[in-house]
């Protein structure tokens, strides 16, 4: 097994993870097709990171829009049910691009993604506002009334907050606060 060679923070995970985990990080390090390509490329890399930010920034503007109005803050002239369906096709579109990015950049250096406390940190919290956003679903669609619920609006709460960490731990992702460094083997 590689033995881990540690930053400024010792962020080693457990033993068992690593145990687990790292054998799979290691091999797709080496094997996946086109991972060195944009790993080395002079511009691959940052063009990659470049859209992933871009459709970050139109996904999250139009949920914050609709999460707004959940929470009874804005777009107050305007009926939940009525903006809803203007946004979800580009919130959507936006998300498909930041997915796939986010993909491409994590096949370029999944052994670089595997150390990062934060990486693991925003991932989960990835769950969760996805969790989150079905909940809004199953709330919402029951009625017209439902849009401007208590639950509604605690769910659409709980969205931007969701949110606002994930981006703030996809930015501190590039720091080398709280990682450990693997070596492919």
């Amino acid at each position: 097994m590689a033995s881990p060679q540690a930053s400024r923070l010792d962020a080693t995970p457990s033993p068992r993870l690593t145990e687990f985990f790292l054998p799979a990080f290691q091999w797709m390090e080496v094997n996946l097709p086109g991972g060195p390509y944009l790993r080395e490329s002079t511009f691959g890399f940052s063009i990659l990171l470049t859209a992933h930010v871009v459709a970050m920034c139109v996904f999250f503007g139009l949920i914050l829009m609709m999460d707004l109005r959940l929470v009874g803050v804005a777009n107050l002239r305007t009926r939940a049910s009525e903006i809803s369906p203007r946004l979800l096709p580009w919130q959507m579109f936006g998300f498909i691009v930041m997915a796939v990015t986010g993909v491409a950049l994590f096949w370029a250096q999944p052994l670089r993604y595997f150390g990062k406390t934060f990486f693991w940190w925003k991932m989960g919290l990835m769950v969760l506002a996805g969790i989150n956003a079905g909940i809004i679903h199953l709330i919402t669609h029951k009625s017209e009334a439902a849009w401007d619920s208590k639950a509604a609006k605690i769910a659409g709460a709980a969205s931007i907050v969701l949110w606002i960490a994930i981006l703030a731990l996809g930015r501190l992702v590039a720091y080398d606060w709280l990682t450990t460094e693997y070596l492919a083997e």
